[in-house]
Order: structure tokens, then sequence, then C-alpha cells
């Protein structure tokens, strides 16, 4: 591993290398992903593409398969990855990473608890803002998807990162375990039920700290927003959605696309206040009448479950698939290395150079 890689950054300068990832567009819009392999070939149904003439070119350059379809190759970017990467959980999209990282102030050097990692694409947006000085800590309840979170993290990073630490368990349980009362800047937290873990988290943020959460649903961005405000020790959550609306460009036929990416997720900030200090009551005109004592009692006695809120999970079979593919990049490496010790320890191979 290079200086470059040790430290945390993706390798993304100079021509394209052994085990990078490349993203081809061909005439027609459609983007494929492959990692570069010696002796490499990508197979597509208009013909055959050696990773021979990808290797050692730079970024930009265009190159022809075995019918003479013609492809334009780039390193992807942040958001082509998360979409293309493998995943078993469904992953925070961009648009929404992009929110987190902002309106949640993750700045550089921060110390940041993450739950849980899922496939990891969040997990890339947070190291990329706390940089190498900062820390983020994930929490993950199942042992495979943090795994497969981890090969991610290191495909796109060119290796382990430094500030990356990931604990496999119940965050309201594990948290206390590595973090202090006040050690922590800022929590994200996508869960199914965030709410029973508010009495850990609010122990481990600092005064002024960020709490954001994601959730799919109504009902859970409810009930975190009731169960925010009865801890008294946060300011007035505030929620949001955002949507992303593309717009066709060709001359003079400038309208926006037909589709369009609406709802993922709601998002919900809170900021953690002062001990013994008492939230401001905000004086805001009624809105209607309280609830009954029978919609109360549904409302906190619903099971959230992921089959409940429409969450799908990728199957046992496709889970041994999804591990067999991480880490693709630092396999292509150590197969060139292979490939090279063994030429360096061949005669022949040396008597023919």
């Amino acid at each position: 591993m290079n200086a470059q890689q040790a430290s945390g950054a993706p390798v993304r300068r100079g021509p394209f290398r052994i085990g990078d990832k490349v993203q081809l567009t061909d005439p027609k819009g459609r983007l494929q992903t492959i990692v570069l392999t010696p002796d490499g070939t990508t197979h597509a149904h208009t013909g055959t593409l050696d990773h021979a003439q990808l290797i050692g070119q730079p970024e930009g350059v265009v190159v022809r398969n075995s019918s003479g379809t013609a492809y334009q190759a780039l390193r992807p970017l942040l958001e082509d990855f998360v979409l293309s990467m493998p995943r078993g959980a469904a992953v925070i999209y961009p648009k929404d990473a992009a929110l987190i990282t902002t309106l949640g102030d993750i700045f550089p050097g921060a110390v940041v608890v993450e739950a849980g990692v899922g496939s990891g694409a969040l997990t890339l947006s947070l190291l990329r803002a706390v940089g190498d000085q900062g820390r983020v800590h994930s929490f993950e309840m199942r042992p495979d998807f943090a795994e497969i979170a981890a090969g991610n993290i290191a495909d796109f990073f060119g290796g382990e990162h430094p500030a990356w630490s990931c604990t496999t368990g119940d965050l309201a349980q594990e948290l206390p375990k590595a973090f202090g009362p006040g050690e922590v800047d800022r929590v994200v937290l996508d869960m199914l039920a965030p709410w029973e873990c508010l009495s850990a988290v609010t122990e481990a943020l600092i005064p002024g700290g960020v709490l954001t959460i994601y959730v799919a649903t109504a009902t859970q961005l409810s009930r975190t927003a009731e169960a925010i405000r009865a801890t008294r020790m946060y300011t007035e959550p505030h929620a949001m959605e955002s949507m992303i609306r593309d717009w066709h460009l060709e001359g003079l036929a400038v309208r926006p696309v037909h589709r369009m990416i609406g709802h993922t997720g709601f998002l919900l900030f809170a900021r953690r206040l002062a001990p013994g200090v008492d939230p401001l009551e905000r004086k805001k005109r009624p809105q209607g009448s309280e609830p009954s004592a029978e919609d109360r009692a549904h409302w906190e006695g619903g099971e959230f479950t992921d089959e409940t809120i429409g969450h799908r999970y990728a199957t046992g079979k496709k889970m041994r698939r999804l591990k067999r593919e991480v880490g693709s990049r630092q396999k292509a490496e150590d197969a060139a290395e292979e490939t090279a010790a063994a030429a360096n320890d061949d005669p022949t191979a040396k008597e023919d150079q």
C-alpha cells in the first residue's frame, strides 16, 4: 500500500492502474463499471473489451471494443461508486448524504458516530468530510453488513481508512463502552427505531452537538420527533425531505425530464442543549385536537420491522455473492503483485527480458 492509500485518500490522479474502478459510457449513455485486472476482459452484448487498452491510459480516453463500439472511460465519482457498489442493504442516496454532511455540520477533525453502517454508502461521505484527523465510528447490528461495508470502504479509498472503525452490536449498549459523556461531536442514525437509543446518544453528544436521523416512513418520523421533544435535551427538531428533478437539454428543447428522484427518506435534525437547560418553548398556533388515547396507544404500540416499513435486504445467496465482490480493488492489486513476483522468480522470464 502506498503513502496515498495509507492516508485514506482515494487514488484519483494519473493514468488508470490495475485495481482501479472504471466507468464506461457507451454512445447511448449506458453505464458499466468495471475493475481493471491483469489480462482482464469485459464482455458485453456488443463485444469484448481488453483491460490492457485502459491500463496506463489517462482518464477521459475513448476506447473501442472488439465490434468497434466506442466507450468513454472515467474513474467513477462518489455518486457513481455508491450506486454501483455491492450492497446487501438499501443505501442512503447521495442527495441525502449531501444534506447530512452539510446540514449535519460534519467538519474536518470531527468525532462522528454512525448507526447503522448498512453497505457503507453514507460512511464514505462522512469519512471524506472528517478527513484523516477525524473519526467515524460506525455501529452495525449485522456482521455480514459490516463486512460488506468494510470491503466497499477499502475499494473506494484504496485500503483501510485511518479514521474509520466499526463495532458490531446494539448502539444503545455499545456506545457507552466506546465513548464517555460529551466525547462525540455529531451523531447520524439510520435505524428502525432511533428513539430506543436516545438516552445513550444524548449522553455521548457534546452540548451543541448535532443529531441527524434518517427514517423511511412518516410514522417513524413522528415518533422520533416526539421522543426527542420528550427528552427536553434538544432544540426543536427540524424535518425535511429532498427531491431531484433533472432537465433535458437539447437545443431549444429545454424541459424537465419525465422522471425524477422523489422520496427516499426523511431527515430530522436537532442540537443537544447544555445540561440542566430547558428547551425554548416556541409559541405557535394550535394545530388541531390532541390525539385520543386509542390513537396514541396504536401509534406507540406499532412494531417497526424491515417488512412493515418496506425494507428489502439481500437474500442469503446474494449476500454470499456480494461478499465475494467487495474488496475487488485489493484482490486485483494482490493478483498483479503475485504475477510480478512469479515473473521475477522465474529464470526463464528473466532471460526473455
